[in-house]
């Protein structure tokens, strides 16, 4: 059985574009998820990426058109300039981290209803109340916003080390156990084929 480790973050915007393809890809090809979430700022300085505001404005216009054009695709609502970004990932993180330990519920669901919240409701996923309701929400007790805050901050730290190490430089990020990487919502085709033995 096939294993991704994925690598992402809440205030991805291509995270929130991957919706649930990953896990549907997953279950189609037998393969288990390990989810991995990681501090994209902090993975961009350490493997040469820059944070939005330091990007060249024709890189800055790019990303608002290519954004643009890949919810239409998909027919996913999208809101370019969100009220609550950039936000702190850091709280949404650790309760994924503490539902992956825990167990019981979607960590799919969850994953994408933080990002979901992010940028097509208008949530601030670094406000304690949005973590319960996204942990409830996905059949996770939302008290793990709380009870999880350890083991969130020591395994967060963990993943970006570990991605840094092993070739991870954005989100989402989809590393296979046989060391096959794939970058961006947009390689998740990609990755099917792989999973399939036709790449």
């Amino acid at each position: 059985m096939a294993q991704i480790d994925y690598y992402f973050s809440a205030v991805s915007p291509f995270t929130y574009l991957a919706g649930r393809r990953l896990e549907e890809i997953a279950a189609k090809h037998g393969a288990t998820i390990a989810y991995k979430p990681v501090d994209l700022l902090a993975l961009f300085t350490r493997t040469g990426g820059q944070a939005l505001p330091a990007r060249h404005p024709s890189r800055q216009e790019y990303r608002l058109q290519e954004l643009r054009r890949q919810a239409a695709k998909l027919g996913m609502p999208i809101n370019l300039k969100p009220a609550f970004f950039p936000t702190n990932a850091a709280p949404s993180a650790y309760a994924i981290i503490a539902a992956q330990a825990k167990g019981g519920g979607d960590l799919g669901a969850l994953v994408h209803g933080f990002t979901r919240a992010c940028w097509a409701e208008e949530r601030d996923i670094a406000d304690d109340a949005v973590v319960q309701d996204v942990l409830a929400q996905a059949g996770f007790d939302p008290k793990l916003a709380t009870s999880g805050l350890l083991l969130g901050a020591e395994t967060y730290a963990k993943n970006l080390e570990e991605a840094a190490s092993r070739g991870v430089f954005g989100a989402p990020f989809y590393l296979c156990d046989d060391g096959e990487r794939f970058w961006g919502q947009d390689r998740l085709d990609d990755l099917e084929a792989h999973l399939a033995g036709r790449l």
